[in-house]
């Protein structure tokens, strides 16, 4: 189970990491230095972690390769800030920085890191309901044991490409943490959860500072985070069941809090698109050539955090951006200017991030499932509108209803403070850039999931491509919020009571995930450690074990494998319907025939031909056996001659190990 201690050491080492790192880019980035260390832990994130994958995949990835180049890579950076830390002016700037609101945004960031932690209850332990996302923490820590690049530990299977076609750089970080602080992956993942949703806050602070203009505006960032979806309200005052029959039960885009607990990954990869957005807005000033690569890293890092975000909704948003910077960038020269840096970003992007543009397309093509993305608008409108006409409906629904509800305290405000800073002709040109860019962002990054849909698994293109409207539509509604109260008491008033019946949903976010989910198994869980403990004495760190896919299925909303995801710190041969699914690059049939076999056997009604494809075909080297398996009781390894028996503890566990050459590799 995770260690506090472990925890904290992980989430102090990324700070100082990140904002080492970043913190001299940023400095060269802009020249407004509280906006430098605003966005210098997102900026640090994606340099050190975009560089460090391919120069540790040469190296080789392990504790001291880790070590020297976090360390090498912290004192460089704290080198570089040696003579700005010194000068007065500087010491100004640290002395305008709001640290009530920073530390407010430190204290928001542990609600989404105590969606990981396991809590006491129901005898045992549970789980909260974001805990299904995280069960990549088995990523980590296969990175952190074999090194890269990464294999899958979700399957073995033959016919399966054997590597991990995801997007895995925010993973890729978190076994940073664990290799060189020596935590599991459990803990990593709970250290950078918290650090980057308080990075995503850090990045929104230093911005609203930046286009309200006033001291309350970096505050107001962290209040209006707490507010959530209107659905807690509604549910008050309206008739039961109204949301399975007015509206849609397909899950909705959910606001910061939530996005912040369940997909890190999503998080972190859009503050890399709106830190992109910042750069693209400097590209016109004379000598900035050598913000090109820089350009390039963040992109790079945005989409191997996010395909769905850094990829897809940041290059919609990216040509529309370009093309209005080009547009107001004054004579030709600076316009050819323009179009050869951002040519040679791209090319850059491409070589960056080839490994994982060849890995998911080679992925996608192998689930023989057509194009990723469809053209299918939202579904808002439920069962109480007639078919003929919900579909037309949807498309204005999605903007006057959809985004409403779901973010109360951002949508509107933000949308009005961004139409008047749009309006302000009187802004410097950078700002003004800079605002158009955000603008921009917010637009693709809302059109496209109205529009269009992913199809493998979930529709992660609509749930998570919201997310860099989210941030930039905070930024404006908290600077707008701050000076709406000394200009505008009326609109302030409108913008605090929509903020008000947000944040019930928000305070509800954050009690699910300080109290999980009650599961009846929870007492069983609270003993798996000690199984899993067994389980690697007789594994390799290479090998993969089996165990029943649906096994403490309801200690997490949708059943996937999750005592092996957390603390088995081995690969599995099958890991479950819900996790092949999304990693596992064959045809869904196939998906569908596997996850029979292996759910037939362990209810016990395995046959020998099935135990022997367990050994020859999936790579099964150990069987786990638990009472609440059909299989304890109707054993069919017992009699097998591909499998022995190697440990036992009555009434808790059966270990079996696969036989001489059975199942060997070739």
């Amino acid at each position: 189970m995770p260690s506090f201690r472990n925890v904290l050491l992980c989430a102090l080492a990324e700070l100082v990491l990140c904002v080492s790192v970043g913190l001299p880019v940023a400095r060269r980035l802009v020249a407004d230095r509280p906006l430098a260390l605003a966005i210098s832990p997102v900026l640090g994130w994606a340099v050190s972690s975009a560089l460090a994958l391919p120069i540790l995949s040469w190296a080789g990835f392990g504790r001291v390769t880790v070590a020297l180049l976090c360390g090498a890579a912290a004192i460089g950076g704290i080198a570089a800030l040696r003579p700005w830390s010194r000068g007065s002016a500087a010491r100004a700037g640290f002395a305008n920085l709001s640290g009530c609101a920073y530390g407010a945004a430190a204290l928001l960031a542990v609600v989404p890191a105590l969606a990981v932690w396991p809590k006491l209850g129901g005898g045992g332990i549970v789980l909260a309901a974001p805990m299904f996302d995280h069960s990549k923490i088995a990523i980590i820590d296969d990175i952190v044991r074999l090194g890269l690049p990464p294999g899958n530990p979700f399957f073995g299977g033959l016919g399966a490409h054997s590597g991990l076609a995801y997007y895995y750089i925010w993973h890729f970080s978190a076994a940073m943490l664990g290799a060189s602080v020596g935590a599991s992956g459990w803990e990593a993942d709970i250290a950078l959860t918290w650090f980057t949703a308080f990075a995503a806050l850090a990045l929104m602070i230093g911005f609203a500072a930046k286009l309200g203009g006033r001291r309350l505006a970096p505050l107001l960032v962290v209040v209006l985070s707490l507010a959530a979806s209107l659905r807690p309200v509604l549910r008050l005052v309206l008739v039961p069941h109204f949301f399975g029959r007015a509206l849609s039960p397909e899950p909705w885009p959910q606001s910061w809090i939530f996005q912040a607990s369940w997909a890190p990954q999503h998080l972190a990869s859009a503050g890399c698109v709106v830190v992109a957005v910042l750069i693209m807005s400097r590209l016109a000033a004379p000598r900035s050539w050598p913000l090109v690569p820089l350009l390039a890293v963040i992109v790079a890092a945005g989409f191997e955090s996010s395909t769905w975000v850094g990829g897809v909704i940041f290059a919609a948003g990216a040509l529309p951006i370009g093309v209005a910077f080009l547009l107001t960038a004054g004579d030709a020269r600076t316009r050819i200017d323009l179009v050869l840096k951002g040519a040679a970003a791209v090319i850059l992007v491409a070589l960056i991030s080839f490994p994982f543009f060849r890995d998911e397309f080679l992925a996608t093509a192998a689930r023989d499932a057509g194009f990723p993305i469809a053209l299918r608008p939202f579904a808002v409108l439920g069962s109480d509108f007639p078919a003929s006409v919900r579909r037309p409906l949807d498309l204005g629904a999605f903007w006057a209803i959809l985004l409403v509800v779901q973010f109360p305290a951002i949508y509107l405000a933000g949308a009005a403070a961004m139409g008047g800073a749009l309006a302000r002709k009187a802004a410097a040109a950078a700002e003004r850039r800079l605002v158009v860019g955000f603008a921009l962002l917010a637009g693709a990054s809302l059109v496209v999931p109205w529009l269009f849909a992913s199809t493998i698994a979930n529709n992660d293109l609509a749930w998570r491509g919201v997310l860099p409207a989210v941030l930039v539509l905070t930024i404006f509604a908290a600077a707008g919020l701050s000076q709406w109260l000394a200009t505008a008491p009326r609109l302030a008033t409108a913008a605090i009571a929509c903020w008000a019946i947000g944040v019930p949903g928000g305070l509800r976010i954050a009690e699910e995930n300080a109290a999980g989910v009650p599961a009846a198994s929870a007492a069983i869980f609270a003993q798996t450690p000690e199984l899993w403990a067994a389980v690697r004495r007789h594994a390799a760190p290479d090998e993969r074990v089996a165990n029943n896919p649906l096994f403490l299925a309801d200690s997490v909303r949708w059943p996937v494998n999750i005592s092996w995801a957390l603390l088995a710190n081995r690969r599995s041969c099958y890991a479950g319907w819900n996790l092949a699914r999304a990693f596992v690059p064959l045809p869904s049939q196939e998906i569908d025939r596997i996850n029979g076999l292996f759910e037939r056997v362990f209810a016990g009604a395995g046959s020998p031909r099935d135990i022997r494809d367990l050994a020859t075909l999936y790579d099964c080297r150990v069987i786990v056996l638990t009472p609440s398996d059909g299989a304890w009781r109707r054993d069919p390894f017992a009699g097998s001659r591909d499998f022995r028996l190697v440990d036992e503890k009555p009434g808790r566990w059966r270990i079996y190990r696969v036989v001489g050459g059975a199942g060997d590799r070739n």
